[in-house]
C-alpha cells in the first residue's frame, strides 16, 4: 500500500459549499450513498431503505457544553476560553486566546460573571491550561458560555444554534464539538428506522476541539492525535455481539462513534468490542484492520483532516475521494451544518 502524505488529502472545495446553517429539518439534508460506484444522490430520511432488518446503528450521546467564554484579564486585555475537558475539584483544561498568555496564579474574569484562577500549563505540547472555577464548570457554562461553533461557521452562535448544533441523542455532557452524523436524526426519522427493524445502541465520546486542528506534519506517522474521553457500556457491547452473532451490521453514526468501537475492539483481547472507558487517541489511515465497524454514516469534512483519512481508511483511498469530486460537483453541503454520506467497508 502506498503512504500517503497530507496533500493526497486536499482536494478544491468552493467557499459558498460550506454550510452556515442546517437543513431546514433533520432528515431532509442530503445524502450521498458512496456504498459503490457509482454513487446515488439520496435524501437521510431514505436511509431505512438502505439498511436491513436486524442491523445496528450505534450514536454518540455526548452533549455539546456552552464551552466558550468570553472575558478579560486582570491587565484588561481581552481573554477567550474554550473549555476542552472538565476535572474534579471545579477544574477545567482549556484552550485561551489572548494577546499574552495569562501567567499561573493570575485571575481571569470570564463573561462579566466569576473568576477563574490560573493554575499553569498542561498537555504534552503545553497548549492547554488549566483553570479553577468557584463552581460547578457545568452550571457555570451553561449559564454565561457560548455554543462553541466551528471556526468555519461565520455567524455568532444563537438560539437556533443551542437547539441545532445538538443531537437529540444528547445525555452525557462534555463535548466542545457536535458528533455532525447525529444532527441528521429527527423524531419521525427514528420512528421509520423502528418499523424498518433497525436497532439502536450508543457509545459516549467527548469530542474535543482538536478534531479541528489542522495536521502540522507531512509524516503522517508522526502526527499524534488529540485525546478524547470515550466509554462503551456494557449495554452496547452486547448489542454489538448480538448483531455479529444474527448476522446483522454495525452502522456507525459518525466518525466518533467510529473511533470508539474501534478502540474498544483494538483493547480486548480477541478483537471484538468489550465494555470499555477511557482516553482515546487512535489515528485511523489507509491501511488501518477495521475490526467494529461495517457500514459508517459521515459527513464531509475538511481537506487535509484526520477526519477525512480515517474515511478514506474505511470505503478506500480512491473510491473516497472520487465521492468528495462528485460531491462538489453535485453541490453537496459540506461540514457540521451539512449533508451526509452512506459508506460500506471496503
Amino acid at each position: 500500500m502506498p503512504r500517503h502524505t497530507p496533500a493526497d488529502f486536499d482536494f478544491d472545495l468552493p467557499r459558498e459549499l460550506i454550510a452556515q446553517h442546517p437543513a431546514a429539518e433533520r432528515s431532509a439534508a442530503r445524502l450521498l450513498d458512496g456504498r459503490a460506484a457509482p454513487p446515488a444522490d439520496r435524501v437521510v430520511r431514505e436511509l431505512p431503505a438502505l439498511l436491513a432488518p436486524g442491523d445496528l446503528l450505534v450514536f454518540n450521546d455526548t452533549r455539546v457544553v456552552k464551552a466558550r467564554l468570553l472575558g478579560a484579564k486582570a491587565s484588561g486585555g481581552a481573554v477567550e476560553a474554550l473549555v476542552e475537558r472538565v476535572l474534579p475539584g471545579h477544574e477545567v483544561l482549556a484552550h485561551l486566546r489572548s494577546s499574552k498568555s495569562p501567567r499561573p496564579g493570575s485571575v481571569l474574569r470570564l463573561a462579566g460573571a466569576f473568576d477563574a484562577e490560573v493554575l499553569g500549563r498542561s498537555g504534552a505540547d503545553g497548549s492547554l491550561f488549566r483553570l479553577r472555577f468557584p463552581d460547578d464548570p457545568f452550571v457555570l457554562m451553561a449559564r454565561h458560555g457560548h455554543v462553541p461553533l466551528p471556526p468555519y461557521i461565520a455567524h455568532d452562535d444563537s438560539a437556533d444554534d443551542e437547539r441545532r448544533y445538538q443531537s437529540v441523542f444528547a445525555a452525557r455532557p462534555g463535548a466542545v464539538a457536535a458528533p455532525t452524523a447525529a444532527l441528521h436524526f429527527d423524531a419521525a426519522l427514528l420512528s421509520a428506522l423502528d418499523a424498518r427493524g433497525v436497532g439502536r445502541a450508543a457509545i459516549t465520546l467527548h469530542v474535543g476541539a482538536g478534531t479541528f486542528q489542522p495536521l502540522r506534519v507531512e509524516d503522517l506517522a508522526e502526527h499524534r492525535m488529540h485525546s478524547e474521553w470515550f466509554e462503551v457500556g456494557a449495554g452496547t457491547a452486547c448489542a454489538v455481539a448480538a448483531t455479529r452473532a444474527a448476522g446483522g451490521r454495525i452502522v456507525a453514526v459518525g466518525t466518533t462513534s467510529l473511533r470508539a468501537l474501534e478502540s474498544a475492539a483494538l483493547r480486548s483481547a480477541d478483537g471484538t468490542v468489550q465494555p470499555c472507558r477511557g482516553d482515546t487517541d487512535l489515528f485511523i489511515t489507509p491501511g488501518f484492520g477495521f475490526r467494529a465497524v461495517d457500514l459508517l454514516l459521515t459527513n464531509f469534512h475538511l481537506p487535509r483532516s484526520t477526519l477525512l483519512m480515517l474515511v478514506a481508511a474505511f470505503a478506500g483511498f480512491e473510491h473516497v475521494m472520487a465521492l468528495y469530486r462528485h460531491a462538489t460537483e453535485a453541490r453537496y453541503r459540506f461540514y457540521s451544518y451539512g449533508d451526509a454520506m452512506l459508506l460500506a467497508r471496503a
